[in-house]
């Protein structure tokens, strides 16, 4: 035997220090499980069924042990038997030799250590990560969800895994974990080799750590291979020729007694705390019957922690500690872009194959999202899409097959629709391949393929009710159609014609719009409204252009009505990855696109600005901002003249936030309306100007730009010189109220 390095032993925790157990699922704060619920989580991820009997809970297996000695460094595999807890801190493998001497306990370890080794046709081969490795695994790690499980201090440890693995045996588990792990705790992320390696490479380090190269002994094969059979290892880890050994009935189990006691003597212990006891305790006594089929969905999210990125009926979620690892190729599609969809009503929203396209296969609709889908193995899932769909209810849409006569008309209304001189879908989605000339959201064509015609139709008509903080206006607002000149203005007939257009696949001709170069955008006759990032509103930009010559932009990543100009509209132009940029096509008067609404502690406290990034500081150091500021964007609707109405929260009051442009007698004035639905009686203050601001009366005041009336009342003007800010101290009742804002652009 040649000893690499003697000092393996340091994460070892100190005598009678032991982590519980990790359920990773039940550590987020919005898991919803019950106390029953969570100790039958419990008694399945711990795997009680292996050794006591019981039909009617998943019998998990524990990982694959063939090639165990190739895949673990020798000297941990035999400290881990000694002491698992310790090795390997929320391990949910019990400790079997503590009632052992602690000199028996390290014969009988070292004999199971070479018993498996043998079982190996490979060796365990040490080494560290090249730099380059380590840096591109480290950024792997953090963006493509591992962290969402891993992040230090709050998911599963990896400390000891340095000390575990080699480069080659790492990379290879974490290629293909399902063959080493079957059920599912570590799920497929979908790596490439060369994307595993890299990741090995950042959890293993650069150093290497070398360990214990075992030559296995015969005498000591066969005595491992008794104890193996002596303390029932095959309970949870199949080998050939060897069976498990059946005990006590499940609901037999008692609290406090055997591996539920505090100090379980000739038992598994499994450090389980007294809450874990307690919980398990309450399971039992109903663990014969059934689970629901929704309290089944539950567990389901919880055991596999899909709640880590997804909600569903209330739980789960991403949470603030989380938000920052989540990441997107589409700023300007805001968090849907980022951020995994809601669970809710997932099985009337796919159609059932492409929901197993999903669990199953890795398919995915979403590549500017950073965060990849885990595969956990159809083993594991296999009954989840059937309950799903069981489970979930939508009021029933059908779509019919138009008439031979009228296919023409449908497929016609649903090009113009689509395109650019209709609802101008493709200013956000890619269309059959071709990239959106504005954000590069994901491809429509697939929403025959995937998609079930009723949530179609329900999310067409709301979008925001399905997808909270999405983008995409709501074009049927009360339902109406906002253009009446396309099928008559009928609803049922424009969506019963996108539907139709989407089920030609391919064949589909591409609307208008889908290849356009960098281009002047007109108004005419109607507001005009385009979305896309801009150094005017930021990456969730949308411009607004009235028929009258006065036009806006809104930073809905902020809330924040960011820029005011007069005269032709904007230019368009992209290039290469991103969504397209728009530019006012005058010179706009720029307003901060900080938040707009806040709640200040005093009236001269400083206002939350937002986080700059340069050259020098490429970090934001504040991602949450203004999400940790009671921001959110709730989505818009259009008009009958296509004018939109934002929608968005500040804390807990509801606002609706519209823009009406006037332009008479010459003058270039804009109209802002503001609703408020405040839960409560409350003050908020809005910052409504910045820069050389004076004040003309009580309720006027103009920079060299722009002049604005404000209500009567609510003025602070603070600061002095060109740092000067007009905040309004609005004080809100309880239930809906109106404030009224005018801009007059002086330029």
């Amino acid at each position: 035997m040649k000893i690499l390095l003697p000092f393996i032993f340091v994460i070892i925790q100190p005598p009678g220090v032991f982590a519980a157990p990790v359920v990773l699922g039940l550590r987020h704060e919005r898991h919803g499980l019950g106390e029953s619920q969570r100790g039958r989580l419990l008694v399945e991820e711990l795997r009680c069924v292996a050794c006591h009997a019981d039909d009617g809970i998943a019998k998990k297996v524990g990982p694959n042990l063939l090639d165990v000695g190739w895949r673990v460094d020798s000297l941990f595999l035999k400290e881990f038997i000694v002491n698992p807890a310790g090795m390997d801190p929320g391990t949910q493998m019990p400790n079997l030799l503590e009632h052992l001497p602690k000199a028996q306990r390290d014969d009988v370890a070292d004999a199971v250590t070479h018993y498996l080794v043998k079982l190996s046709l490979k060796e365990f081969m040490p080494g560290g990560a090249k730099e380059e490795e380590h840096a591109a695994g480290k950024k792997l790690f953090h963006k493509i969800g591992c962290v969402s499980c891993h992040e230090s201090g709050q998911g599963v440890g990896l400390v000891h895994v340095p000390m575990k693995y080699g480069m080659d045996s790492l990379t290879a588990f974490l290629f293909q974990p399902l063959h080493t792990r079957p059920s599912g705790r570590m799920p497929d992320m979908n790596l490439t080799r060369d994307e595993a390696r890299s990741i090995a490479g950042y959890l293993i380090g650069m150093e290497g750590r070398g360990g214990l190269r075992l030559k296995p002994e015969a005498v000591k094969v066969a005595a491992g291979k008794k104890y193996f059979e002596q303390f029932n290892c095959a309970s949870c880890h199949k080998l050939p020729g060897i069976k498990a050994k059946p005990s006590l009935a499940l609901a037999k189990l008692r609290v406090g007694k055997g591996c539920l006691s505090v100090q379980p003597k000739g038992m598994p212990h499994f450090y389980l705390s007294t809450a874990q006891r307690e919980t398990i305790g309450k399971a039992l006594k109903g663990i014969g019957k059934p689970l629901r089929d929704q309290a089944r969905i539950q567990q389901t999210m919880v055991a596999f922690n899909c709640i880590a990125c997804h909600t569903r009926d209330g739980a789960g979620g991403v949470s603030d500690v989380m938000f920052k690892h989540f990441g997107t190729d589409e700023e300007g599609l805001g968090n849907p872009a980022r951020i995994p969809p809601t669970l809710d009503g997932a099985g009337v929203k796919l159609k059932p194959e492409w929901l197993r396209k999903v669990l199953f296969d890795a398919e995915t609709v979403r590549p500017y999202m950073h965060t990849r889908m885990p595969q956990f193995g159809e083993e594991n899932l296999q009954y989840l899409p059937m309950l799903l769909e069981k489970v979930d209810r939508l009021q029933k849409v059908e779509f019919p097959e138009p008439k031979r006569d009228d296919r023409r008309k449908y497929r016609e209304g649903g090009q113009l629709l689509v395109g650019d001189k209709g609802l101008n879908c493709v200013a956000c989605h890619n269309f059959n391949g071709n990239p959106s000339p504005g954000l590069k959201g994901l491809d429509l064509l697939t929403s025959f393929e995937r998609l079930q015609p009723s949530w179609f139709a329900h999310f067409m008509r709301n979008p925001q009710k399905f997808r909270p903080g999405i983008v995409m206006p709501n074009y049927w607002p009360g339902g109406e159609a906002v253009r009446k000149d396309v099928l008559g203005g009928n609803p049922n007939a424009q969506l019963l014609a996108l539907w139709h257009y989407f089920s030609l696949g391919r064949s589909a001709r591409d609307p208008s719009g889908i290849r356009a170069e960098g281009t002047d955008l007109k108004v005419t006759n109607r507001t005009r409204v385009y979305r896309g990032r801009s150094r005017v509103a930021g990456y969730r930009g949308i411009a607004v252009g009235f028929p009258d010559g006065v036009n806006y932009a809104f930073n809905a990543q902020n809330g924040t009505l960011s820029a005011l100009w007069s005269g032709e509209f904007v230019n368009v132009s992209w290039g290469g990855q991103g969504s397209g940029n728009f530019n006012p096509r005058a010179r706009p008067i720029e307003l901060a696109q900080d938040v707009t609404f806040y709640r200040l502690d005093k009236d001269d406290a400083p206002w939350p600005l937002r986080p700059v990034m340069d050259k020098d500081n490429p970090v934001n150091p504040n991602p949450l901002y203004p999400r940790n500021l009671g921001y959110q964007f709730k989505g818009y609707q259009l008009d009958e003249e296509g004018v939109p109405t934002f929608m968005y929260r500040t804390g807990d009051v509801a606002v609706e936030d519209r823009v009406n442009g006037v332009a008479a007698n010459r003058l270039n004035r804009l109209e802002r309306r503001l609703r408020f639905d405040a839960p409560k009686a409350e003050t908020v203050y809005l910052r409504a100007l910045t820069g050389k601001v004076r004040p003309l009366t009580p309720t006027q005041f103009a920079t060299g730009a722009v002049k604005m009336w404000v209500p009567k009342d609510t003025a602070l003007l603070r600061g002095e010189g060109d740092t000067r800010e007009l905040v309004l101290k609005l004080k809100l009742p309880k239930g809906k109220s109106e404030v009224e804002i005018r801009y007059e652009l002086l330029r």
